[in-house]
């Protein structure tokens, strides 16, 4: 008997993630950083990899797949990347939020889990896991801290800009003012938070919401989001690897009698 064995990669702006399945199982997932040869990182998190089929998402998919013309490997958009893999991960999901290191995309979905309506801000980092990287450094906070050194802020202040260059500006002007650098960090949570809500409010949120990309992990991030929306939105274990997953499942789809 023939094992279908599927593997899923997510090429992003700052990690790639490979998911396998097989026979409709999720047997085994990986992450790499993207580094500046996205292809060479391709090639290490496949090694040892055996499959029948690759489906590629994220920024570098056709570049991948230009690169593997001794391969059957097909690519998907993220949008439809990020909906199966929500789906598959929570069966009733109706809304889907990734907010990743480039973009940030709001699907809304069917009660069959067909995409009905989406929004992505792809033009520019405002709002994204980039952003947050960006004022962590001027701040001289580690990214993976900058959450819980938010969390500890004892007053909410608004930063009006969300382009990175004028942010820090407005960051720099603040902490010269004597605000504690606490608050500066909350601001700047706050500023994606609420350019997030208004992004679900344009295409119409609905229970459940998936929460899932990088940024997903920041627990400042988490706890605002839930504050604006007023309810508990869902997180996978493995919030960056949804997309992952929904590549690999179309491979899988696409190889059913």
């Amino acid at each position: 008997m023939r094992t279908d064995r599927i593997v899923g990669i997510d090429i992003g702006s700052r990690s790639i993630e490979m998911a396998l399945l097989e026979d409709g199982r999720l047997v085994d997932q990986s992450k790499l950083p993207t580094t500046f040869d996205p292809l060479n990182q391709c090639a290490k998190i496949l090694k040892g990899i055996r499959s029948n089929k690759i489906v590629t998402t994220g920024y570098g998919r056709k570049l991948f797949a230009e690169s593997r013309k001794d391969r059957d490997v097909q690519t998907i958009t993220e949008i439809q990347a990020y909906a199966l893999g929500a789906r598959f991960l929570f069966p009733h999901v109706r809304t889907v939020l990734d907010i990743g290191g480039q973009d940030t995309k709001v699907i809304l979905l069917t009660e069959k889990g067909r995409v009905s309506k989406f929004e992505m801000n792809d033009r520019c980092a405002a709002g994204t896991g980039k952003f947050l990287e960006f004022m962590a450094t001027a701040l001289q906070i580690s990214l993976e801290s900058f959450g819980d050194f938010a969390l500890g802020a004892d007053k909410r202040i608004q930063i009006s800009s969300m382009c990175t260059v004028f942010a820090e500006s407005e960051a720099t002007s603040l902490m010269a003012r004597g605000e504690r650098p606490e608050n500066i960090a909350l601001g700047l949570h706050l500023a994606i938070v609420q350019r997030t809500l208004s992004m679900l409010g344009r295409v119409g949120q609905e229970e459940p919401l998936v929460f899932a990309g990088g940024v997903a992990h920041n627990p400042c991030v988490r706890f605002l989001l839930e504050e604006g929306l007023k309810f508990s939105p869902s997180i996978p274990e493995n919030p960056d690897m949804v997309g992952a997953i929904g590549a690999a499942l179309y491979g899988q789809k696409e190889t059913e009698p």
